[in-house]
């Protein structure tokens, strides 16, 4: 079996693809409504909300692991408001990534 996204060769029992993240055809509909997201990814969703009812205070990066950026959102509240409107504009189109790079997971 290959991934539809990478191209990559899989075990044919996988639920996502172990080098881009991707979930497969294996997914099952019961795991998807648990709010499930591929291994190191986070939610779209989540993210907007914590940004826009917390966004002052940096929950969103600390969520997302960019802990530095988090610290300087916290000291400054988020930037007198900027950072976290600026954020939460890049999360709404798909800009926002992760600590690790990776954008988030949008259902």
């Amino acid at each position: 079996m290959f991934c539809s996204n990478c191209g990559a060769q899989i075990d044919s029992k996988a639920v996502i693809c172990i080098k881009c993240g991707v979930p497969t055809n294996n997914v099952s509909q019961e795991t998807s409504m648990l709010g499930a997201t591929p291994e190191g990814r986070y939610d779209w969703l989540t993210v907007l909300l914590l940004c826009f009812f917390l966004g002052g205070l940096g929950v969103h990066s600390f969520y997302t692991k960019k802990t530095g950026i988090g610290v300087a959102q916290l000291l400054t509240l988020g930037g007198c408001g900027i950072w976290a409107l600026i954020d939460f504009i890049m999360i709404l189109t798909g800009g926002f990534r992760d600590g690790n790079g990776n954008p988030l997971y949008k259902k």
